[in-house]
Order: C-alpha cells, then sequence, then structure tokens
C-alpha cells in the first residue's frame, strides 16, 4: 500500500527550506501549503513564498545548515532530454532559470503548479512542483513525443514473378 505523503524538501524565496512529508498531489483550491515536519507537527506556508517543493528519495542527507539538501547541481538539461512530455525552460520571481520535463496533458494548465522531472535524475530530487505564483515566464523549448506510429508498410513488390 502507497503511503499517504511523500518525503519532501520545500525550498522558500527566503532561502530557507523546510523537511517533511507532503501530499503526492496538491489541491488547486488550497490556499495554502501543509508539510508534516520530521517531528510531526502541521507546517503552512502560503504559496507566494514556496519557491519550489521537492519530492527526494530521503531526508537522512537533509541535515540543518545544508545549503543544497536537494542536491540540485544542474537546473538546466546539457543535452535534449529522452523520455516523453514538454521540455520547460522558466525564469522564477527571483530570477533564478529552471528546466524540467512536464507531461503533455491538463495538469499544465489546471491547478496550482507544475509538476516537473528535474535534469539531473541521479540527485535526490526524483520530482519538483514550481508553484504558478512562483512562476514570473514560461517557456516551451521542446515538445518530446514517444515513438511515431508509422502507416501500415508497403507491400512488397515480387521479385520473381510466376509464369
Amino acid at each position: 500500500m502507497a503511503s499517504q505523503r511523500k518525503p519532501v524538501i520545500v525550498r522558500r524565496f527566503a532561502r530557507d527550506w523546510f523537511a517533511g512529508y507532503a501530499p503526492p498531489v496538491f489541491p488547486a483550491a488550497a490556499a495554502e501549503l501543509e508539510i508534516l515536519d520530521q517531528g510531526g507537527k502541521l507546517l503552512r506556508f502560503a504559496w507566494d513564498t514556496v519557491k519550489w517543493v521537492c519530492y527526494v528519495r530521503d531526508l537522512a542527507s537533509a541535515t540543518p545548515g545544508e545549503p543544497n539538501p536537494e542536491r540540485l547541481i544542474h537546473k538546466r538539461f546539457t543535452v535534449r532530454p529522452r523520455a516523453a512530455g514538454l521540455w520547460l525552460r522558466m525564469t522564477l520571481t527571483d530570477g533564478e532559470e529552471l528546466e524540467g520535463l512536464a507531461a503533455n496533458d491538463r495538469s499544465l494548465i489546471d491547478g496550482a503548479g507544475l509538476l516537473l522531472t528535474p535534469p539531473d535524475m541521479r540527485s535526490n530530487t526524483q520530482r519538483m512542483y514550481v508553484p504558478r505564483l512562483a512562476i514570473q515566464r514560461l517557456e516551451v523549448v521542446s515538445l518530446i513525443g514517444t515513438n511515431r506510429r508509422r502507416g501500415p508498410a508497403a507491400a512488397q513488390p515480387e521479385l520473381f514473378s510466376g509464369e
């Protein structure tokens, strides 16, 4: 049975961060972000103060005072992503640039933010949720599709016609 809450690191524009547990999907009408910290205390953040929410592999490496607990070293793709989706480049309200791969579905239009796959899949961060209020500019770099279905194969002409 899947857990109702996933380990996350919440980064705020004030440059501080909080580790805890959040639901896998945020309601579109939620006025604020709610997470449970590691001690079981409920923390609430206004969406306009949240820079991003990183779903991480483990929280054990997130120690107080660490400057980069998400381990987001690469914030841009160095090569074209292989997975299917929309390759997005965004500028956040604090001027930081970030790239990610989003699903090509209605979640781009609906909801309070974007769920992205980060450029560095080997980091501690598996997914990122960026609130719409944190995005100043958004650019679609490319649409990366799956294998295209080809039409029916052309019939091969007979090499030796029967007489």
